[in-house]
């Protein structure tokens, strides 16, 4: 197991802690101040620390900074009695990893624990981040290499010199706005404007102003003369993502502009032209709202003149190792962080993961981990339960792996909790037995694992057990 370092002027506390975590099989060392903690940095080299914030002398808050340093490697969880903002702030702007407050809940310490270990399960087979592999001019590029990304890098190549108008489809969260501007930029325009509308933004009223511009007093608020995107997207590129929610009356009013390039403000008198390449894009299903008559089949011919279709990312997950290094590469610019390695367990959740939300989902998660990891890695317990549960090493109901050796110890617990209750078809009686562990202890690893669903956990203790865990 692991060795955790105790630091707590507490001596009942410590004591009471010291059983707690040797029960577990962990090494425990006990200190009662700062000093006498800073001491064991010579002879030990602890996973874990728990420091108490306060004690006679330095406080735990003040002694955090030297810790930190003798113990470099290690997790501090800071333990407290009062129940400060500022104390929670402060400690976790010094690099405390948790904070939890006195009376301790030994589950909720536990799962602190866990995730600390979770954090120190990096290895030599983590992915590393190649910070040169993207320049800050391709940042915002698209990234894959599926033989369904090639074919839409070639049509892109294909139709960026025509003036065609392109209707770019998929579901949300695809990158259909990348695809667009990799059209404008690979054109003729690409040094003209690229406008872009969100057509589901705005009220209808609204949304015609900002497209065709109005005139001073057209209507309540109108103030002044304003000039829409199709004239400001003159020659270049305007792009209309969500088109599939325009009414019908601006859907006519979209045709004209397509057929005759031309428009009238609102509130104007004189018609006005525009020669920007119209670029479109939807997450709906075009032939249905056709047939349904909620969308024109003349304005739907005549933006699909040409029609790329992005694949969800759920069915080209070879491309998510490529986009989680460009993914990462531009969160660590965003916030000035230099997170430079993926754990093999993080990389393994994202390949397993479905991306309901497609790229920009997975975006999101990956900036999340780069802004709460304390270090230059993404490990597992940075990411959401709904993605680290996809992983067999975590889910009871999936196949256990053989090999053992790049799972985190709490994938290695869990997986030896299944083990035991199967070989006891569910006695937790038993299970402690093997486990050496006690009831109170048993019930709440089968909690956390979620383990209860796939046993008829028997017992012929079980109530009497219970009654005593809940009294404890």
């Amino acid at each position: 197991m692991s060795t955790i370092l105790i630091i707590d002027d507490d001596k009942a506390s410590c004591r009471m802690l010291q059983m707690h975590f040797r029960g577990q099989g962990h090494d425990v060392a006990i200190a009662h101040s700062v000093d006498e903690g800073l001491s064991y940095s010579d002879t030990l080299t602890p996973e874990v620390i728990i420091l108490d914030i306060r004690m006679p002398g330095r406080s735990g808050l003040e002694g955090l900074p030297d810790i930190k340093q003798a113990f470099v490697n290690s997790r501090i969880i800071m333990i407290t009695a009062f129940h400060d903002m500022n104390s929670t702030i402060q400690a976790m702007k010094d690099g405390a990893d948790d904070y939890i407050h006195k009376p301790i809940d030994l589950h909720e310490l536990d799962n602190a624990v866990t995730k600390a270990l979770l954090s120190l399960s990096g290895s030599d087979d983590d992915i590393q981040i190649n910070s040169q592999a993207f320049s800050d001019s391709t940042l915002n590029t698209m990234v894959g290499s599926t033989p369904a990304m090639r074919d839409i890098f070639k049509t892109i190549g294909r139709v960026a010199q025509s003036p065609a108008s392109v209707l770019i489809t998929g579901e949300s969260g695809t990158g259909k706005e990348l695809v667009a501007r990799a059209i404008h930029l690979s054109s003729e325009r690409a040094s003209g404007p690229f406008i872009a509308i969100n057509c589901a933004a705005l009220v209808e009223t609204l949304l015609e102003s900002d497209m065709f511009g109005h005139e001073k007093g057209a209507f309540t608020g109108a103030v002044n003369k304003q000039t829409g995107k199709f004239s400001l997207a003159n020659d270049g590129t305007i792009f209309l993502d969500e088109v599939g929610e325009l009414s019908l009356s601006m859907q006519a009013k979209l045709l004209r502009v397509l057929q005759e390039k031309e428009f009238i403000p609102v509130g104007g008198k004189t018609t006005q032209t525009t020669n920007a390449r119209v670029i479109a894009a939807t997450n709906i299903n075009f032939s249905e709202q056709v047939e349904k008559g909620h969308f024109r089949e003349d304005l739907f011919y005549r933006l699909q003149v040409v029609n790329i279709h992005i694949p969800p990312l759920r069915e080209r997950k070879e491309d998510i190792f490529d986009l989680a290094q460009s993914l990462l590469r531009r969160a660590n610019k965003e916030m000035n962080r230099n997170v430079t390695r993926v754990s093999v367990d993080v990389m393994q959740a994202l390949q397993d993961y479905d991306w309901p939300g497609n790229v920009r989902e997975l975006e999101n998660v990956l900036i999340k981990s780069v802004a709460m990891s304390p270090r230059d890695i993404i490990t597992a317990d940075l990411l959401p339960d709904k993605i680290l549960n996809t992983i067999p090493a975590y889910t009871s109901n999936k196949e256990e792996p053989e090999d053992l050796s790049n799972l985190s110890l709490q994938a290695i617990e869990k997986i030896h909790i299944n083990r035991v209750l199967k070989a006891t078809n569910g006695h937790k009686g038993k299970a402690c037995e093997i486990l050496g562990v006690s009831r109170p202890r048993l019930r709440r690893l089968i909690k956390q694992y979620a383990l209860s669903d796939s046993f008829d956990l028997v017992d012929e203790h079980d109530n009497e057990a219970d009654n005593e865990a809940d009294n404890e």
